[in-house]
């Protein structure tokens, strides 16, 4: 696209975003896309080559040099990136792979599609309790819960933080156990300056709009073993050994498998952003800090909040603010929570919250034994969490935060 084209285009973009009237003052997620985002999805369009080609390949390369994997694989979902991990662990291509009702561990706060995958595959979960103060896996629980039945770990980085994850890792290898790390939302984070994902058999990234980056939709699957490369990535395209160094390469579909392929717009304009991915991070970092910095330095404060503690020797990357109430203010949350939407702050809850409440668990009887996860409970009891703007926050912003979220007090 020549330089002419491209500011026509601009033009065109930036009337529209006028007309965009803004239903939030404050919302999770600014707007997500950039210009030059939209003009690398344009040039996509016009080029026609819609399904998966060779921005697809560069952005799947640069993603693995930054994180530090020796191949990563684009899918259109970071839950499609959990399927293939999941499916692959029971493959008979995949050595030692497992049984069915094979028992794999899951933190309880989580995502319906860091769990669901799993048990689709025909494995059985054992919920893990969380830390109140870090919101991840609570390493003496997870020891606790860890026997020879213990085939699998799925460890989810909630929230831009880190499990400890290099103990985990250790663990896993010593016993023979696979690892997922489901990265979904704290692609950026390091532990002890190594990117998160890396350290298991699989990580699995997520690019949907409100996350660190986004391609609208899209993911990524990242692993060091070929022959786990080639495996999810015959399973991601039907089973199909197309592209594969194998003889018959013409229809020969060597494994089951799914169609998970991302669009080349998707790989287009997630390479675009990508490009500025640690510009964001630092910009989210240096906002979060700002606005804790403004709530408990106000006059108005009066401990109505705490908030997330980071994992030691972990580096966030945050794409959320989780807040949680005090204990003495925690009867007017229903109301706080509407009042705040009222104001234009936009809330959500805690990821799926304790998810051993959720109506699906209980629809698959996951929980038979009717146990109990009393730090999720308080976490999904006490939580909420507002947007971080990859854009530096304003004074304003910063005000209007102020005056209301430290209204709970008075309600």
């Amino acid at each position: 696209m020549n330089y002419k084209d491209k500011k026509f285009l601009e033009s065109i973009i930036n009337r529209n975003s006028k007309k965009n009237i803004r239903k939030n003052i404050y919302p999770l997620i600014e707007k997500a896309f950039s210009k030059t985002d939209i003009c690398k999805g344009i040039e996509v369009l016009l080029s026609e080559q819609l399904t998966m080609s060779e921005i697809t390949k560069e952005f799947e390369y640069e993603f693995a040099r930054y994180i530090g994997a020796n191949y990563a694989l684009m899918v259109n979902s970071g839950s499609s990136a959990n399927l293939l991990a999941s499916f692959a662990l029971v493959n008979p291509r995949k050595k030692n792979f497992l049984k069915r009702d094979s028992e794999f561990l899951i933190p309880v706060l989580c995502w319906s599609t860091s769990l669901w995958p799993l048990v689709q595959a025909g494995l059985k979960p054992k919920f893990v309790d969380v830390n109140v103060d870090d919101f991840n896996m609570d390493m003496d629980q997870f020891k606790k819960k860890l026997t020879s039945k213990t085939k699998a770990i799925m460890a989810v980085h909630v929230l831009g933080n880190s499990t400890r994850i290099e103990e985990v890792a250790k663990i896993a290898k010593s016993k023979n156990i696979f690892l997922i790390e489901d990265t979904c939302e704290s692609l950026g984070a390091k532990y002890n300056n190594k990117y998160l994902g890396t350290f298991g058999d699989f990580g699995t990234y997520s690019f949907y709009y409100s996350h660190q980056m986004t391609s609208g939709e899209g993911g990524m699957i990242v692993c060091n073993s070929r022959k786990d490369y080639e495996l999810i990535y015959s399973m991601r395209s039907h089973g199909w050994s197309r592209r594969l160094k194998i003889k018959d390469t013409s229809f020969s579909f060597i494994n089951s498998g799914f169609n998970l392929r991302p669009l080349e717009i998707s790989a287009s304009i997630g390479l675009s952003q990508f490009k500025r991915l640690n510009s964001m991070i630092n910009s989210r970092i240096k906002n979060r800090e700002k606005i804790i910095k403004k709530l408990t330095n106000s006059v108005l404060w009066k401990n109505q909040f705490s908030f997330l503690k980071i994992t030691q020797n972990v580096k966030p990357s945050y794409f959320g603010l989780p807040i949680l109430i005090n204990k003495k203010f925690l009867k007017k949350k229903k109301k706080f929570l509407k009042f705040l939407e009222k104001k234009g702050i936009e809330t959500r809850r805690v990821i799926g919250g304790n998810f051993i409440k959720q109506p699906s668990v209980q629809l698959y009887n996951l929980n038979s034994k009717k146990e109990k996860f009393p730090e999720a409970q308080e976490i999904d009891d006490r939580g909420f969490f507002i947007g971080l703007h990859a854009e530096p926050i304003t004074n304003r912003t910063l005000n209007y935060l102020e005056e209301n979220l430290l209204r709970i007090d008075k309600l």
